[in-house]
């Protein structure tokens, strides 16, 4: 500005160059491109040996759009005569790329949802268990930013029908649109760019009363929510070096891994909204559609009932389920070589079980299913129930008394009843401790004698306690051998 400014007082190139400071070139070219219309700020672009091809690298850049790489670009200018160095075409090819990203650049608009209207849900790949792939179901409730994680061992039909009406219940209504991705649990195929829906979907969202939709096929940026939900829950959720977790010992670790999860990011302030997204969704919950009382069943299998003994009847074969479901309905369905039970929890429809298919004649039963009942087949010890007043005083000396009595009865002892007797009397004379003491011993030793009992107190009271089974040495033993009729014969 001080160089036009000489000038336009001196009006002479050699005069504003003494005023200014500069050579009166410099005046010059400063005021020839102020007359041309141009930024006297700019430099001019010096002429470019790949000046002559900068169309057909405008030309390659527009039929690969945006994608060329410039060494390929580089191999055809020299096939046509270009005499410049590669790094020359790669600034040309990047300067290219700009100016066609500039003019294709997709663009957004703010999207400002409505209470009550979106649902959006995805999947992600889940940590391994026991070397075996999970899945997790993401959603998320779009205007009150609400989310919900459900880990699954699939991604069959049954299995999203489950892990929606556990969303929905979760949320406590349903909304208009449930958004998702085009796999074939929901998008059969597409004729003519249109997306044709699975029958089977349809009637669940006239079940629950909304509509589902799908985003556009290979553009995950349309249903940004879900996919950002399935990226934040598999940062925090799926061992990695980044998060330091360490593997999950089981399924039911993961469950309650995603349960605490969710607790925190929906009590969590949003930073979008500066609110938590659980005080949001109880406003969002007026906008919300009503929930059927029974869940859509038509995908989630057949329905059986829980017996008493917690077992359900599938293909001639028995199969446990925890404790808590008998006389109640559940739904089975087969995935692959294994049955899945779905039943009803507080939280929805949840897979409570899943077995190895198996033929008849062959329960699958877990013990897990029974805390309450020991396993295995072998006979089960006797309940210890005392009637008399003998029989309580005696059962009453200790762990070790109970312990006793069922070892002598399992041997058939003979006067069991005076020696129980005994047995109360010296609790009452040396105490009862020592006489439980004793009794444990003697159980453990086998002894059940006349006097064994008093024996084993005067053990104890010699400061000798314990018990110590002594078994024969097999390297020595008084059987006679047969050494002497080594030689018999020679």
């Amino acid at each position: 500005m001080e160089i036009l400014e000489s000038f336009d007082l001196t009006r002479c190139h050699w005069s504003a160059g003494r005023l200014a400071g500069c050579d009166p070139k410099t005046v010059a070219r400063f005021v020839a491109q102020r007359d041309a219309g141009a930024d006297p700020c700019l430099r001019p672009r010096r002429p470019r040996l790949i000046d002559p091809f900068l169309e057909k690298i405008e030309e390659l850049v527009d039929r690969s759009n945006g994608a060329v790489r410039a060494d390929k670009v580089h191999e055809r200018l020299l096939a046509m005569g270009f005499a410049g160095d590669e790094r020359t075409t790669r600034r040309a090819v990047a300067e290219a790329k700009a100016a066609y990203a500039s003019g294709h650049r997709r663009r957004y608009r703010p999207w400002v949802p409505e209470p009550g209207m979106w649902l959006q849900f995805d999947w992600g790949e889940g940590p391994r268990i026991g070397g075996r792939r999970t899945n997790l179901f993401c959603a998320w409730v779009a205007w009150s930013r609400f989310r919900v994680v459900i880990p699954t061992w699939d991604r069959t039909l049954g299995t999203l029908v489950a892990c929606l009406d556990a969303t929905l219940r979760r949320v406590g209504g349903a909304p208009t649109y449930l958004l998702t991705d085009n796999e074939k649990t929901v998008t059969i195929e597409h004729v003519a760019g249109v997306a044709v829906r699975h029958p089977e979907m349809v009637a669940a969202g006239r079940h629950y009363g909304a509509k589902v939709e799908t985003c556009v096929p290979y553009d995950p940026e349309s249903k940004g929510g879900s996919e950002s939900t399935v990226k934040v829950a598999k940062r925090d959720l799926v061992p990695t070096d980044a998060n330091l977790l360490d593997a999950y010992t089981d399924f039911a670790a993961l469950v309650f891994a995603c349960d605490a999860f969710c607790e925190k990011v929906n009590a969590r302030v949003h930073r979008e909204t500066n609110r938590a997204p659980a005080d949001m969704l109880a406003e969002e919950a007026a906008h919300l559609h009503v929930l059927p009382t029974e869940a859509h069943t038509s995908a989630l299998g057949e329905t059986r009932m829980v017996g008493d003994d917690q077992t359900i009847r599938f293909g001639s074969v028995r199969y446990s389920t925890p404790d808590g479901h008998q006389g109640a309905e559940v739904w089975c369905r087969v995935v692959g070589d294994e049955l899945a039970v779905v039943g009803r929890t507080q939280k929805g429809l949840t897979e409570i079980a899943r077995h190895r298919l198996s033929t008849p004649g062959n329960p699958q039963i877990v013990d897990a299913h029974y805390p309450h009942h020991p396993g295995g087949n072998g006979p089960r010890p006797p309940r210890i129930s005392p009637k008399s007043d003998a029989e309580v005083a005696f059962c009453a000396i200790g762990e070790g008394a109970t312990r006793w009595l069922v070892e002598a009865a399992a041997v058939g002892t003979a006067r069991i009843r005076s020696k129980m007797a005994d047995a109360v009397e010296l609790a009452a004379l040396v105490g009862g401790g020592r006489v439980e003491e004793a009794l444990g011993m003697a159980a453990i030793a086998g002894r059940f004698g006349e006097g064994d009992l008093a024996s084993i107190l005067d053990h104890i009271e010699a400061g000798r306690g314990g018990v110590e089974l002594i078994r024969a040495d097999e390297d020595h033993s008084a059987q006679p051998g047969t050494g002497s009729w080594e030689g018999f014969g020679r």
